[in-house]
């Protein structure tokens, strides 16, 4: 077995260098192979790397970027690695771990520690008033849960949580146990992220996933990467933008912080990225204020509306028409009171909005309007930096509203994509994963296994935390995730998660949500992606749908480090099982036999998976059907795609103040922490950091290397404190801040959140900053 740290680190001291302007090359190479020789091993270590994200091998259990066909044999990146190290790794949590320390010992230790311990191998427990976990069986376990839910008042006390690396088959089946049991509380980590673009497109095109493919990426005149990160929160979407800067695509940067990864791009899988000096992918870079980008779109569609009135369209567009005027007849609604609505503002008012929400000048818009202009074929990519904010779903509207205008939705190389941050949580959502779903997937539900689902809506995240609060929900049950650490308004989920009877914790590693606990605690460990399956029908797979609605299968193939791990399948059937009785009709044994049943099922329920079992096998999966994309049939309630009318509005900050955005560091997949550097910012050996620009630090009278609490402020008039963060001195936006969560989720409260998607405002803190309260 490998050595996990033996100590939690100093993270309250960070070094600081400059950010660097290059991202990938031979650093990432060698930080890959450290991470998976330090946690795997030569052996185990080359037999997960040789089989992620090939077609017989695994889907790696990072991000949800898809893989291209023709893929390279190292068909990874950084961060890939690191997360199947982390998940194929020798060192093992056992018995005696928890029996040398107290739940109150881990509390006290940081998600990096714990995350760093390895994976866990047996089933704990935490009884009433206990301060170990200790040993228990895998039927006591189950049978305890059941127990607990069969003395609920009502189903709608227990609360099912998802995170995106259950697979289809594991997800369809959950949510089939907890229909079944009579709740729709089915939280997951979609309503914490891309909550806000399923609404917003669901609304304006009818489906609410993206509508894009990787060929329409390198097909692109122009792709917009806008309130997103790739070179640490996607990276492999670096090669594929690659692959269409070489094509003829320009790229256009809309971000607070000038991001490494998209300014210079060395791919590691070629020589002119390991010797040469890479790509510039970056042709325009717009570094706009947090939460400006509806005020930058807004005023794209006006000026591409002035255009078009003055009948100036061929010339300035590349000798096409400004505005599609036959596919906006043809195929949408609402056009005319979309144009009335944003070309009605007085010219001097608005864009002095424009200018007050973006940060942006009318010479910086322009110039951006001329590449628009330009180009026929658009793509636009977001991902957190849109979706978490209060006005994030008119964001999205308006973002629609700018490429139907130009008839770039059903084009190959055009589109909306939203760019998933986890593996499958697209595929949760898919296989029904939802506290609101819809009629017609209940009706399916009934249909296939002969009894009538709840139809009330049921608790989404934000909703969960207050019902647990409350005393509503007093079960939780969770398949993988770290709920603790993920969610907003850390002190409030804390608490609310200890008035619960009881909490489960189905996961691979240790983590804070196994610390912070109900009455009674359960953790259960599960198979990873990297793991070998076998069941009684043999070794089965699962299947998992990328960020542009591509199934295929993933087959683990290292040895379990324990027998005593079970897959997240055979958990939900054994539970189900447990809980609804010997005599349920639904056949949980042989779905846990063999998988290609499960497949059999989700086929009858779920429109787009004919032939699932058949279609899975073959080598990279299949494309589920997208009639925006496929056939510019858009099934909303109009029957065409929405215009809507987006007023402008962005996050008001008083003086003296700053607007905080929440991110990651590149040593970290969402509440996964890998390392303690994030090079490409030049933050080295630690975490509490707040990134300020110098300008904004000099009229604030703080400086560079000065600690500082961070204070946030709401209407609730209630101070939310992240104490002790060093100010780095650091190229972002004025007026603007920036520091990683989960330290920062503190700051977040729990009912600041979207309108319409309630999804957290993780993207728009008003914080102040007061001396360093420990010093």
């Amino acid at each position: 077995m490998s050595t996990a740290p033996s100590e939690d680190p100093r993270q309250d001291d960070p070094r600081v260098e400059d950010p660097q302007r290059e991202a990938v090359g031979i650093p990432a190479i060698v930080n890959s192979l450290r991470v998976v020789g330090e946690q795997s091993g030569a052996k185990r270590g080359l037999l997960t790397l040789v089989s992620v994200n090939q077609k017989q091998g695994f889907d790696c259990p990072g991000c949800a970027w898809p893989e291209p066909d023709h893929r390279h044999p190292a068909e990874f990146c950084e961060n890939g690695a690191k997360a199947v190290a982390e998940e194929s790794t020798r060192r093992a949590v056992t018995r005696e771990f928890f029996a040398r320390h107290t739940v109150a010992d881990l509390a006290e230790r940081s998600g990096y520690w714990l995350g760093q311990q390895g994976r866990l191998t047996e089933p704990m427990y935490l009884a009433d008033g206990a301060d170990h976990y200790e040993p228990i069986g895998w039927d006591e376990a189950l049978g305890l849960v059941a127990d607990e839910l069969g003395a609920l008042d009502s189903p709608d006390g227990a609360a099912f949580y998802t995170s995106g690396r259950t697979s289809n088959e594991a997800a369809f089946l959950y949510q089939l146990f907890a229909r079944r049991f009579g709740t729709n509380n089915l939280p997951d980590c979609s309503n914490m992220c891309h909550e806000s673009s399923g609404f917003a497109l669901t609304e304006t095109l009818g489906i609410g996933k993206g509508s894009v493919l990787l060929d329409d990426i390198y097909q692109a005149d122009l792709i917009i990467v806008a309130g997103q990160n790739p070179g640490s929160n996607h990276p492999r979407m670096l090669t594929a933008l690659e692959k269409a800067k070489r094509a003829g695509a320009r790229i256009m940067t809309v971000n607070p912080l000038p991001e490494a990864g998209m300014q210079r791009f060395k791919n590691p899988q070629a020589a002119r990225g390991l010797i040469g000096r890479g790509t510039q992918l970056t042709d325009h870079f717009l570094q706009i204020r947090v939460g400006g980008d509806l005020a930058l779109f807004s005023a794209f569609n006006r000026l591409l509306l002035q255009i078009a009135e003055q009948g100036v369209g061929s010339e300035r567009a590349g000798g096409t028409d400004v505005i599609d005027r036959t596919f906006i007849a043809d195929h949408t609604h609402g056009f005319e009171e979309f144009a009335e609505r944003l070309l009605e503002a007085d010219e001097e008012t608005f864009w002095a909005d424009v200018s007050r929400a973006s940060g942006l000048s009318r010479e910086q818009i322009d110039e951006a309007l001329a590449m628009v202009l330009a180009s026929k074929r658009i793509v636009v990519c977001w991902a957190m930096g849109l979706t978490q904010h209060k006005h994030a779903v008119p964001t999205i509207r308006e973002i629609v509203n700018f490429l139907l205008l130009r008839g770039n939705v059903g084009r190959p190389g055009a589109g909306v994509c939203p760019v998933r941050g986890h593996s499958n949580v697209q595929g949760d959502r898919t296989m029904g994963i939802f506290e609101r779903p819809a009629p017609e997937f209940l009706d399916a539900l009934a249909k296939e296994f002969d009894f009538e689902p709840p139809r009330e809506p049921g608790f989404d995240t934000v909703d969960t935390i207050r019902a647990m609060r409350d005393g509503q929900v007093k079960v939780f049950f969770a398949v993988g995730g770290n709920f603790v650490s993920a969610t907003p308004d850390t002190h409030v989920t804390e608490d609310a998660m200890r008035r619960c009877r009881l909490t489960v914790h189905v996961s691979t590693k240790l983590n804070r949500s196994h610390v912070i606990t109900g009455t009674r605690a359960l953790i259960l460990p599960t198979l990873g992606r990297t793991d070998r399956d076998a069941q009684k029908g043999g070794d089965q797979f699962v299947t998992v749908e990328d960020s542009m609605g591509m199934v295929h299968a993933s087959r683990g193939k290292v040895a379990p480090l324990s027998a005593e791990m079970r897959s997240e399948v055979a958990i939900i059937c054994g539970l189900a099982r447990r809980v609804l009785g010997a005599d349920d009709a639904v056949p949980w044994e042989d779905f846990t036999a063999a998988y290609d049943r499960i497949r059999d099922r989700i086929e009858h329920v779920v429109p787009g998976f004919d032939s699932f079992n058949e279609r899975a096998r073959h080598p990279g999966g299949f494309a589920l059907p997208h009639a925006p994309r496929d056939e510019r049939e858009f099934p909303t309630a109009t029957g065409k795609a929405n215009f809507s009318v987006n007023p402008i509005t962005a996050p008001e900050v008083p003086e003296g103040r700053l607007l905080l955005q929440t991110l990651r560091s590149h040593d970290q997949f969402n509440t996964t922490i890998y390392g303690l550097d994030d090079r490409y910012r030049g933050i080295l050996d630690g975490r509490r950091v707040v990134l300020i620009n110098p300008d904004d630090c000099a009229e604030l009278g703080v400086t560079g290397g000065q600690y500082v609490d961070v204070v946030s402020e709401w209407e609730d008039g209630i101070d939310r404190r992240a104490p002790h963060f060093k100010v780095v001195e650091y190229p972002t936006t004025r007026g603007c801040a920036a520091a990683y969560y989960p330290e920062t989720n503190v700051l977040v409260p729990l009912d600041s959140t979207a309108d319409v998607s309630n999804t957290p405002t993780s993207k728009s803190i008003v914080v102040r900053l007061e001396p360093d309260s420990g010093h």
